[in-house]
């Protein structure tokens, strides 16, 4: 396994030219949210936005749409998507806050015959695991985030971080998909090769820290970023946030909201690297 540093890192983050414009960096389409969770929408938008997305179109529930309007103006809003006509988007986000019941699974059946990469999060997550929905129905690209206790859900119960690791492993490689291990060094594998993150702090351990991560790995993906790359990149840019917020915060203090006010100092870290 191969610990991810700043000089790696480096080469992977892409220069913008300047006379780039909007469409130049992806439209990303995120399913998040629902009545009583909108801050998980809100979250992910905004770490999305910060992480360089062209543009941002969310879906959820019409009645909270003043609460977007209000919070994030930079980004779109939809109560739905159609099925096939995704043909303006680069890459899917889904998870964060929106339920877990079967008005919510009818998102997760959507995309079925979707081509576009996905992140999946949180109660996306959490509807796989409760519906046993079928993986070989997911013909994407796409990629897994779970926190330990969300692994155990998809995958079985684990008595270590080991054993989870070598379960990582195998079912990123048996599944075609990378997996995102969250916690302290989180793990990203493809199931070919393994990566360890090295940066973030106990701060992040915390309520909308995960819907953070998939609004930023969502950012890249459409951008153009593989999924391998959007992962690593998400991950370790998340937790150097996580990090620069130490230098005004402390670790009890910080909240998710710091950590994304905080991403624009991240990416300067790693283009300073760069120049």
């Amino acid at each position: 396994m191969e610990k991810l540093r700043l000089d790696y890192i480096s080469t992977l983050l892409k220069k913008r030219v300047q006379n780039s414009h909007k469409g130049n960096f992806g439209h990303a389409l995120l399913i998040a949210g629902s009545e009583n969770k909108m801050g998980a929408a809100i979250i992910a938008s905004k770490a999305s936005l910060r992480s360089g997305v062209g543009l941002l179109t969310v879906v959820f529930p019409p009645e909270q749409k003043n609460v977007l309007f209000t919070l994030v103006p930079e980004a779109m809003y939809s109560n739905s998507f159609v099925r096939n006509d995704l043909s303006s988007y680069q890459a899917i986000g889904i998870g964060p806050g929106i339920g877990v019941d079967k008005i919510s699974l009818q998102y997760i059946y959507e995309l079925y015959n979707n081509k576009l990469p996905v992140v999946f999060d949180a109660d996306a997550l959490h509807l796989i695991a409760k519906f046993a929905v079928d993986w070989k129905k997911f013909n994407f690209p796409f990629i897994l985030t779970p926190h330990s206790k969300e692994f155990d859900r998809l995958f079985g119960k684990h008595n270590s971080l080991e054993e989870r690791r070598s379960k990582a492993f195998q079912k990123a490689k048996e599944l075609n998909c990378i997996i995102v291990l969250k916690g302290h060094e989180t793990l990203i594998t493809n199931g070919c090769e393994a990566f360890i993150n090295t940066t973030g702090n106990a701060g992040l351990a915390k309520g909308g820290s995960g819907d953070a991560l998939t609004g930023i790995i969502l950012a890249f993906l459409a951008q153009g970023y593989s999924t391998i790359e959007s992962s690593i990149l998400g991950v370790y840019l998340h937790g150097l946030a996580a990090d620069t917020t130490l230098e005004t915060q402390s670790e009890e203090s910080m909240l998710i909201t710091d950590v994304i006010e905080n991403l624009g100092k991240a990416f300067k870290k790693i283009k300073s690297k760069i120049e």
